[in-house]
């Protein structure tokens, strides 16, 4: 296993301990040039390394997720990021319920360790800078006075860039399970949950409403990733462009109840989703969030569409 050496971190402000970011998620396709065309006209500022494809976003250097080839579409690994102080503390939590630590896949460095989740995932914890915000994110809500125009013409709309990596959406058998294990070794709270039908977690050093969600299937699995822009007009030029591109299928435009965000979901390639996200619910550090378990029914959509069939699917699982 890599080393932990040569790196300064910055330092927590409280006594908890736990991962402070969902550093990046990994995914293996078959076609990484077809996710290069997708989250290239999604928005996201694409960089090639090695084998490897890096979602970045523009102006900001963090690679947020990653693309590598493989036979069939799958979620390939999480990374979380910690303090510096942490990093042991969290092993030894880790190796203490029973969690055989494992090297780091080929062509994979490591600031940190690695192991399996109870589902058989892979997941990463390294010392890392802390990329989940520190406070709630600006959105913009524009309108102009009397005697002016508001929109432009479609051929002049501006380019929807996102902002930052908001959240996955991971799929698993037991969601009820899954709180408990990410509690006990990654140091996440439970945020809000409906039934055991699906759960949404927070960091304890500030994040969004959830930085993890989890959402019952039959086996584990990537459901989407949530990507931060700064206006309903964002989330609805973004749905337009990738309509134009051919990407047609998904759902939206609504707004969430658990989390409150606004949301668009575009179908990717392979079955699973990338979300425009605006407005999201934030935790401070020092905020105990009343978390509660929601009736499902009441809790997934405040308004929107109806839910299309694809939307509920693991790909992964051979659902179809």
């Amino acid at each position: 296993m890599t080393a932990i050496g040569g790196y300064v971190a910055p330092t927590a402000s409280s006594d908890e301990f736990g991962i402070h970011s969902l550093d990046q998620f990994v995914l293996a396709v078959p076609d990484v040039n077809a996710a290069d065309d997708f989250y290239t006209n999604f928005g996201l500022n694409m960089v090639r390394k090695g084998n490897t494809l890096q979602l970045k976003t523009f102006g900001h250097e963090h690679a947020w997720g990653s693309v590598i080839e493989g036979k069939a579409k799958a979620l390939h690994h999480l990374s979380f990021g910690c303090y510096a102080e942490d990093i042991d503390r969290l092993k030894k939590r880790i190796e203490g319920q029973g969690i055989k630590l494992i090297d780091p896949p080929p062509g994979f460095e490591s600031n940190g360790f690695w192991f399996r989740n109870h589902e058989g995932i892979l997941m990463e914890v390294k010392v890392a800078p802390k990329v989940s915000p520190d406070q709630k994110a600006v959105s913009e809500w524009n309108t102009v006075g009397p005697g002016q125009a508001a929109a432009t013409t479609r051929a002049a709309s501006p380019a929807v860039r996102p902002r930052r990596l908001s959240h996955v959406l991971i799929f698993t058998a037991d969601v009820l399970k899954s709180i408990e294990f990410y509690e006990r070794t990654l140091g996440l709270r439970l945020s809000d949950r409906a039934s055991d039908l699906v759960a949404f977690m927070h960091g304890i050093h500030g994040s969004d409403h959830h930085l993890l969600a989890l959402v019952k299937s039959s086996a584990p699995g990537f459901h989407h990733c949530s990507w931060d822009v700064s206006s309903i007009n964002d989330i609805g030029l973004g749905a337009m462009r990738m309509h134009d591109k051919g990407y047609q299928k998904g759902w939206g435009l609504g707004r969430h109840v658990l989390g409150s965000n606004y949301f668009h979901y575009v179908m990717d390639p392979w079955g699973s989703f990338a979300e425009y996200s605006c407005d999201i619910d934030y935790i401070p550090k020092d905020d105990r969030w009343p978390s509660a378990d929601h009736k499902p029914e009441d809790s997934f959509y405040l308004w929107g569409p109806d839910v299309p069939r694809e939307f509920t699917l693991n790909r992964e699982a051979g659902e179809a």
